[in-house]
């Protein structure tokens, strides 16, 4: 069951690690109408809850779930260590590099990493 907490001001859903895996775009649709529902800004999605296709770009799971979230407005943070995903797959550290860089998508370690970049 997904929680509502408010991290520097701004309201985050927070998911479950524990759960059905999320594995393209109606469950994203599911999280962001729960999202919209209870108010939420931001999405956090531990990475064990993604499905294995999101980590192998050529599925384009990844990006067909993230454009829904910016499709919506709504900001999405995977939290959780996927270094075996990028230590295989440049293309993958260079697309959580790139997400990283933005406002929208953020791939991060836990909520308090995401805690320090809602600050600014």
């Amino acid at each position: 069951m997904t929680t509502l907490e408010t991290i520097n001001d701004v309201p985050v859903l927070l998911c479950p690690p524990e759960g059905d895996p999320i594995r393209g775009e109606a469950d994203a649709l599911d999280l962001i109408g729960d999202a919209g529902y209870q108010g939420a800004q931001w999405v956090v999605i531990p990475a064990e809850r993604l499905d294995e296709s999101f980590f192998h770009l050529h599925t384009r799971v990844a990006g067909d779930i993230i454009q829904k979230f910016a499709n919506y407005r709504l900001g999405v943070a995977i939290t959780g260590d996927i270094s075996r995903h990028t230590e295989s797959s440049p293309a993958l550290r260079d697309f959580v590099r790139e997400c990283n860089r933005g406002r929208q998508t953020w791939f991060l370690s836990g909520t308090e990493e995401l805690a320090e970049r809602l600050k600014s």
